[in-house]
């Protein structure tokens, strides 16, 4: 089994459109959930959300921009970052060893909202011509493919919120049996739609808004959260044998070192300890990692009830008492959901956070729930541990838990 290296890393977030932004923001516990301010937000019971602040128009002419759903344009933008910091000479490459691997959950949810919106509203009898292409869920993988002429495997997958992390993990299993020398891997999700919004809503899943500060309604692991806060974005990593890395002295951030699946059969929505569990203990085994090698976790942290007791315990039961001495950090509080993106994104800065020994902070945490009782890093970044090694966790509707272990690479 072949080493896997990651060489790049690109992302377009709420928390900003380059990874030094991005990290820093995320240091911080700057918190990018606003109010939405959109012809139709009024409608909505809490119109919140975390946006990129991104137009399609600075990056595509105006031809290939009409065929491109907002999903797809973050992902092109977010893999051409990944690439270029990978130094990726792709013309020399062997195209036909080079994958993408894309995960996002609701797709083309832009382009699906305009068009039911256009027929059962605007009475119209036709649809913009690319509206299929613009939707599809393939469609940001594809295009990555098309963009990079990569003709390897190019795959998506859609497991709901797991979808990225998925994407990573699959990709890393193709690359340590040698079936591949280079992936593009991640996610890219822009479900901010009236449609999408609403129907979240109906869940009842989404957080009520914080009456002091609206920036602060996500609050995984508190006593008072009240649920999630959908966001957009995308995170593509560039994935690469190790030693084809080392020879082209590729600048290596990091080293992906385990993947875990398991599934919640028993309920569509509701998580279950023995599910996350079970999934954080195939990824240790995958690597053939110890317990005692995981130096911090990335929390699925989602802010809702059910996850985040579920998560907490789960730990414990991986961890024994050792979970207690474990800092965990919970991201969503400050760049919302994303989704199918949540999980490359989440990892992206889980490792971008180590190499600068920095430990992310979960914010909004002031008085933790009852059987929410571990270090969950709160409110303020920590300095100087010298982890160097995180389990990232991404947890799912349809019950898909996906677990990624990764080390922190030299410079």
């Amino acid at each position: 089994m072949r080493r896997v290296a990651i060489t790049g890393i690109g992302l377009l977030s709420p928390l900003g459109n380059s990874c030094a932004e991005a990290l820093a923001n995320a240091a911080a516990g700057r918190s990018a959930i606003r109010r939405m301010e959109t012809s139709w937000s009024d409608r909505l019971a809490t119109p919140l959300a975390a946006c990129v602040r991104f137009q399609g128009e600075e990056h595509f002419p105006p031809p290939r921009l009409r065929m491109l759903d907002r999903v797809s344009q973050l992902a092109l933008v977010a893999a051409r970052q990944a690439t270029g910091e990978a130094r990726l000479n792709l013309a020399a490459a062997d195209r036909h060893r080079v994958g993408v691997f894309i995960g996002t959950g609701m797709g083309g949810a832009l382009t699906t909202d305009e068009g039911y919106l256009s027929l059962y509203r605007g009475g119209s009898e036709r649809l913009k011509p690319f509206s299929i292409l613009m939707g599809m869920t393939n469609a940001p993988a594809a295009w990555i493919g098309i963009e990079h002429d990569l003709s390897g495997p190019n795959l998506t997958y859609s497991t709901a919120c797991s979808s990225s992390a998925v994407s990573i993990g699959e990709a890393w299993l193709r690359l340590r049996r040698g079936e591949i020398d280079v992936a593009l891997a991640g996610g890219s999700e822009a479900p901010l739609s009236y449609g999408a919004m609403k129907a979240w809503e109906a869940l009842h899943t989404l957080a009520r808004e914080d009456p002091s500060d609206p920036s602060a309604s996500c609050k995984p692991f508190s006593a008072n959260r009240t649920g999630l806060v959908l966001g957009e974005g995308a995170a593509i990593l560039v994935l690469e044998d190790w030693s084809q890395a080392v020879a082209r002295r590729a600048p290596i951030r990091g080293e992906l070192l385990g993947y875990g699946l398991a599934t919640d059969a028993s309920h569509i929505t509701r998580p279950t300890v023995a599910g996350q569990a079970t999934a954080m203990r195939a990824a240790l085994r995958s690597g053939d990692i110890a317990t005692d090698a995981v130096e911090s976790i990335n929390a699925h942290g989602t802010g809702t009830q059910a996850n985040d007791s579920v998560e907490t315990a789960a730990i414990k039961d991986v961890f024994g008492e050792r979970a207690y001495r474990i800092p965990i950090s919970a991201t969503k509080s400050v760049h919302g959901h994303l989704l199918g993106a949540s999980g490359a994104l989440e990892l992206a800065l889980a490792l971008l956070a180590l190499r600068e020994d920095v430990l992310l902070p979960t914010m909004h945490l002031l008085v933790p729930a009852r059987d929410c009782d571990l270090d969950y890093v709160a409110n303020r970044a920590r300095r100087g541990t010298g982890a160097r090694t995180v389990m990232s966790s991404s947890f799912a509707f349809g019950g898909t838990n996906a677990v990624l272990v990764a080390s922190a690479g030299a410079a």
